[in-house]
């Protein structure tokens, strides 16, 4: 059943999705090589605490840390370790937040130093995705909608859609109706309607969209071993049309990114 959410609650959730979007900004500031997954797992939780929530992960379904660190063939849901990062390594950091009893849950995927091209457009492709999709999340459009924008997009570049994992609902609970494929068929599933919360994220292979699990029973990579990437955002429907609740304002500061790909789901 999809939860409708009130403005306040709206606001809410806002403000657990900003303390995920400055936590990845504090792990944008300090990601290069030679730093572990471990020690950014660390510096996550230290951040999250301090503005006063919890780790959203921590916890949660029995996950062991803070943040799903997945790096290069990983899709998502590593577990951090401690062995160093690489250069030319890519790495999704995927990041949750509880306060006020509302989760925030969003990620980047981030390079690490200098990496191969065909890699950066990936991540490039992967991002851009990710808001051609927001682009389809207002009222009277359906979850097929959004789903079928981000695989037209991303397949046209060649790429694999992983179709086991999907976004979701966004509440009191992590994880709410609907599920947000990134794959799907125009006008078919739930409709859209004001006050609405979603988690968008696109994870997009460079190669084959065949994934496999680990024996860890978490950590789910791709058949072939090539890359992939994953970014998320949160998004309510506010007036009709999609606005972020989180950012990658923090994040962009840290790298020197200068863009204006946020504008448009903006409040003015």
């Amino acid at each position: 059943m999809i939860v409708v959410k009130s403005r306040e609650e709206i606001e809410l959730i806002r403000q657990s999705a900003l303390i995920v979007s400055k936590t990845l900004g504090e792990i944008a500031k300090v990601i290069k090589p030679g730093i572990s997954t471990l020690e950014l797992d660390k510096i996550a939780e230290e951040c999250i605490r301090d503005h006063g929530a919890e780790p959203g992960f921590l916890g949660l379904y029995d996950f062991p840390n803070t943040l799903c660190m997945s790096p290069n063939e990983q899709v998502v849901h590593g577990i951090p370790n401690s062995d160093p990062l690489q250069e030319g390594d890519i790495i999704s950091v995927d990041c949750g937040a509880l306060k006020n009893g509302f989760y925030g849950d969003h990620a980047f995927t981030f390079a690490v130093g200098e990496i191969a091209p065909e890699t950066k457009k990936l991540l490039d492709v992967t991002k851009e995705s990710l808001y051609v999709g927001i682009r389809q999340f207002r009222v009277g459009q359906r979850v097929g909608d959004v789903g079928h924008a981000i695989q037209k997009f991303t397949e046209n570049h060649g790429y694999g859609v992983v179709r086991e994992l999907v976004g979701h609902g966004l509440g009191r609970e992590m994880h709410e109706d609907p599920e947000m494929p990134n794959y799907g068929r125009r006008g078919r599933g739930k409709k859209f309607v004001e006050g609405m919360v979603v988690a968008i994220e696109p994870m997009i292979n460079l190669g084959t969209q065949r994934i496999k699990q680990f024996s860890d029973g978490w950590t789910i990579k791709t058949a072939d071993e090539k890359p992939s990437a994953h970014f998320e955002h949160n998004v309510a429907i506010v007036n009709g049309k999609p606005e972020l609740l989180s950012t990658f304002k923090y994040v962009n500061e840290a790298l020197g990114i200068v863009t204006d790909e946020e504008d448009e789901f903006r409040a003015l």
